[in-house]
């Protein structure tokens, strides 16, 4: 199940939180992103990539990842950073969305099976809209593809 900080679509009428995210973020900061061509968060960064988007890798265990500088931590990052897109366990969302709120991110996005109401509340509470459980690259293509990549 899919959770915004809006009931869903069919619900709110014409306000979509994941369109408003995707139309409005430009730089996506995907905490835990790997460079193995074979896990989730490399062919899903890829994809948001070739998309136009602008990928920040945060992962201390990379130095590069898809041609970009990697860093540690969030707070590294030296440019704006308009969604944190989460590839960890579920334990570790507080701690990124304490981050996410601290360099004045827009968006936090924690993928399919990612979900912390307490730190989705806490970012909602910081202005930050929020979406859970819910692949980004999915939603991409469901609002701007006529395919899938």
């Amino acid at each position: 199940m899919n959770s915004t900080d809006t009931a869903p679509p069919e619900r709110r009428g014409a306000i979509d939180p994941y369109m408003e995210i995707l139309k409005h973020g430009r730089a996506i900061a995907v905490v835990g992103l790997s460079s193995k061509p074979f896990r989730p968060s490399c062919g899903v960064a890829q994809y948001m990539q070739s998309a136009g988007y602008r990928i920040i890798p945060v992962n201390p265990n990379e130095t590069e990842v898809l041609g970009e500088k990697s860093y540690a931590r969030l707070e590294d990052v030296p440019i704006r950073v308009d969604i944190v897109n989460i590839f960890r366990r579920s334990e570790h969302v507080p701690e990124i969305v304490r981050s996410a709120i601290a360099i004045g991110a827009r968006a936090v996005w924690m993928q399919e099976g990612v979900l912390h109401h307490a730190a989705a509340d806490e970012a909602r509470r910081a202005g930050l809209l929020v979406v859970m459980d819910a692949c980004i690259m999915k939603e991409h293509v469901k609002r701007f593809r006529v395919g899938r990549p």
